[in-house]
């Protein structure tokens, strides 16, 4: 398994007749990613119909847009740049007030470990602390063991241009270019990458996204087991 890259629009949408929601699976088993599904969505003006999260949980990120995230009889204001952590038998829909739509980056995973009672449901980027990632790169945790997620990890990593060496993880990892261009190195290969970018990144699997243009890129990762985006397999 040497991961697997696709952009978002080489994914067929799904859609269901009365909802708002249009979705493309860019990363599942079928692409050799066994804990991890991730889900582009997109909702249009209005409210989607109700989602029941069953036997996972879900990490949502808002890409853009703004709205209203129900769930189980509560409301949670979303905006951009916010992270979202739902458990499984929640109950879900967005209402997007339009006009333009919500774009929302979901990852899926098996809940392994216990959930608190009392535990977060939205976080936003612009609270979170600024953590250092060698060479000269940062991140921001969104969702994490700080708002009671046990076995997820979600950030925001910032790389600036140039490329790190090749490195590992022991944990399995989705990614999602938010801003920037690069090349993806891995297994040997170079893949252009950009907004748009969906990218798995295998447990062991030495990688590196190297920024080739002249502004930061940005991207959002989520992976499982929960653990650190800076702590390497090997180097």
């Amino acid at each position: 398994m040497t991961g697997y890259v696709i952009d978002q629009d080489a994914v067929a949408a799904r859609t269901t007749e009365g909802d708002t929601a249009s979705s493309r699976l860019a990363i599942d088993a079928s692409c050799g990613c066994e804990r991890l599904e991730q889900q582009v969505i997109r909702f249009g003006p209005g409210r989607s119909q109700e989602r029941t999260l069953e036997g996972r949980q879900e990490v949502l990120y808002v890409a853009e847009g703004s709205g209203t995230l129900h769930v189980n009889g509560d409301e949670h204001a979303l905006e951009p740049e916010m992270g979202v952590f739902l458990t499984p038998g929640d109950r879900y829909s967005i209402q997007n007030d339009g006009p333009e739509e919500l774009l929302a980056i979901s990852v899926t995973a098996p809940q392994e470990g216990p959930v608190a009672g009392e535990h977060g449901i939205t976080v936003r980027y612009a609270d979170r602390p600024v953590l250092p990632a060698s060479p000269n790169r940062e991140f921001r945790y969104l969702v994490n063991q700080d708002i009671g997620c046990p076995d997820v990890t979600q950030f925001v990593g910032t790389i600036p241009p140039g490329r790190a060496g090749m490195h590992s993880h022991v944990y399995d990892e989705v990614v999602y270019v938010l801003d920037g261009e690069g090349v993806l190195h891995i297994g040997g290969e170079e893949t252009p990458i950009g907004r748009g970018t969906c990218i798995h990144l295998p447990p062991l699997v030495e990688h590196c996204l190297e920024n080739t243009g002249a502004n930061p890129m940005r991207v959002l990762g989520v992976f499982h087991p929960q653990g650190d985006p800076a702590s390497r397999a090997s180097e």
